[in-house]
């Protein structure tokens, strides 16, 4: 048993440390004897965030199940990339509710592309970094640079200039982007005289040249995670890209949940893509990969479908919940039920997800809520 190594540390669970991924770095303390509860317990303590930019990497890991039932989605932006790779810039808008998929399309599409010369950009907007102009671009920037929390200004000032050097941006936008992230900008790149709105404008344009002058290398894929949570200065970015790329070998991908509404639907270079619900069968084969291709019970399955309702996180979800609860036995080829089925508990790590979609309904929210008492069939 080891004690704490500092009194003012953030210590969690071993529930807590299953829920938050790889969205921290932690330092495993074994087991800490609690107030209120009899035995040690295994506690974690929270040293710093983590270089996992993807919210969806660091909650869902690398090891990722093959994905069922978006083929016609895959195809599409297949059918985008081409034309993208042809100088016709193309945006796609992906938007669909929490869970449903959105980011685990992004990231097949990248694994598809892996043979194939081209650059990647990944931007990801957070719901805490919403009042940070530019943010998601900042962030970006710091990964491909390669900074570390260890790094001096002088170093990552460093390291921006290398990047930065095979565009050859003008002095001036080195500056500009040295000062938007922060660091001392040294003779060579002088800062100019602005108002803030001019260096705003002028900002935005050095972050389009970059792009433009990666793009003349090679073909361009450009995601951006979670647009809902986007900062107006981005947005502002967003706006003057959609309308640069249009001759550029660039692919443009947004996601967002329905709240989001994008100005750009209607262009012709813009396709929207709302993903869906799976359907029964697509949810069966899901289950069956999950459970790595042996047989469920029937009953098991037909309420894993009824409760989760086509949302693959949901599936996912509750379908490990009930091969971690103790209720089966695994034989050779499938699993078998060691007493009565019960009825399915929506699993801990689904919870803020199901929050989030009952805040989105508003004044309905109290008429679900009275549905939740009556359950899901009454006279």
């Amino acid at each position: 048993m080891q004690a704490l190594a500092e009194p003012d540390a953030v210590v969690i669970a071993a529930s807590t440390r299953g829920l938050l991924g790889a969205l921290f770095e932690y330092r495993d303390l074994g087991a800490v004897e609690v107030r209120g509860i009899a035995k040690p317990v295994p506690a974690w303590q929270v040293l710093r965030p983590s270089a996992v930019a993807s919210r969806f990497e660091a909650l869902r890991g690398s090891a990722l199940t093959q994905i069922v039932g978006r083929d016609e989605e895959i195809d599409l932006l297949l059918r985008r990339w081409a034309r993208a790779k042809a100088s016709d810039g193309q945006v796609v808008l992906i938007s669909g509710e929490p869970g449903i998929g959105k980011s685990r399309i992004a990231m097949e599409l990248e694994a598809l592309l892996q043979a194939e010369r081209h650059f990647r950009q990944r931007y990801f907007c957070s719901p805490y970094r919403q009042d940070s102009a530019l943010y998601p671009f900042i962030d970006q920037i710091g990964r491909a640079a390669g900074f570390t929390p260890v790094d001096s200004p002088a170093s990552k000032l460093e390291k921006l200039e290398t990047l930065l050097a095979r565009g050859a941006p003008p002095d001036e936008d080195v500056a500009l982007l040295a000062d938007l992230l922060s660091l001392p900008v040294s003779k060579r790149y002088l800062l100019p005289n602005l108002s803030g709105r001019q260096k705003k404008e002028k900002t935005l344009e050095a972050l389009i040249g970059r792009l433009e002058s990666v793009a003349r290398r090679r073909p361009v894929v450009i995601i951006l995670e979670d647009a809902h949570w986007i900062d107006p200065t981005s947005r502002e970015l967003l706006d003057l890209t959609v309308s640069r790329i249009r001759n550029l070998p660039v692919l443009l991908i947004l996601t967002f949940r329905p709240e989001f509404q994008p100005s750009w639907a209607g262009q012709p270079q813009v396709t929207m893509l709302a993903l869906n619900r799976l359907d029964q069968r697509s949810q069966t084969a899901f289950v069956t990969q999950i459970v790595g291709g042996k047989t469920l019970p029937d009953d098991l399955v037909a309420q894993i479908i009824e409760r989760t309702d086509g949302v693959p996180l949901f599936v996912e979800e509750l379908t490990r919940s009930v091969l971690e609860s103790g209720l089966l036995r695994e034989e050779e080829d499938h699993y078998v039920l060691e007493g009565p089925l019960p009825a399915l508990a929506i699993p801990t790590s689904l919870h803020d997800s199901l929050m989030a979609r009952l805040d989105r309904l508003g004044s309905a929210r109290h008429v679900a809520q009275i549905g939740a008492g009556f359950g899901r069939w009454f006279r």
